[in-house]
């Protein structure tokens, strides 16, 4: 048997983990989109639908997100309940458009109409991880490049640079 994304492929395989969240996130969000005034269909949907959908999924969220004049803002573990909203986390969302940006292809969307891949959802992802990292104090660092002269970091620090972004 060969494998495909995640999915032995064969007559009597179930779907893996990957494939069947991939499958659910279509279906959600093809009824997200039949459930709009008026409906919109696949090929009709923009990066604008997306962004609804993304903002949708934030009312079902777990992650507390801090505002800007919260108490608890910058605080990774703070020490009571406040009464900031709930929103999804980042890395489920960008799970989720990794999920969705490949279910539109393997649907019959072309990649350069793909609304999952547009810049416009990039930078969303992007702004949402830095806000969610600003209100919980965790800062996130760009990945530096190692260059391959002279002085290149230990693992050690490597190790040390990484768990500091978790």
């Amino acid at each position: 048997m060969s494998r495909e994304r995640g999915k032995e492929v064969g007559e009597d395989s179930t779907p893996s983990r990957y494939e069947s969240q991939k499958r659910r996130d279509w279906n959600t969000f093809g009824q997200y989109l039949g459930n709009q005034k008026p409906p919109v269909s696949i090929s009709q949907c923009t990066s604008s639908h997306v962004h609804g959908f993304l903002g949708y999924l934030d009312q079902f969220g777990k992650t507390k997100v801090h505002v800007q004049g919260c108490v608890f803002f910058g605080q990774p573990e703070p020490p009571a309940p406040c009464a900031c909203p709930l929103r999804q986390a980042w890395g489920s969302l960008d799970a989720l458009i990794g999920r969705l940006r490949a279910a539109y292809e393997e649907n019959g969307g072309s990649p350069d109409t793909n609304p999952f891949a547009s810049d416009s959802i990039r930078l969303h992802l992007r702004q949402v991880k830095e806000v969610q990292a600003k209100a919980r104090g965790i800062p996130y660092k760009k990945k530096k490049k190692n260059k391959t002269t002279g002085s290149q970091s230990s693992h050690k620090e490597d190790q040390d640079e990484s768990s500091s972004a978790i």
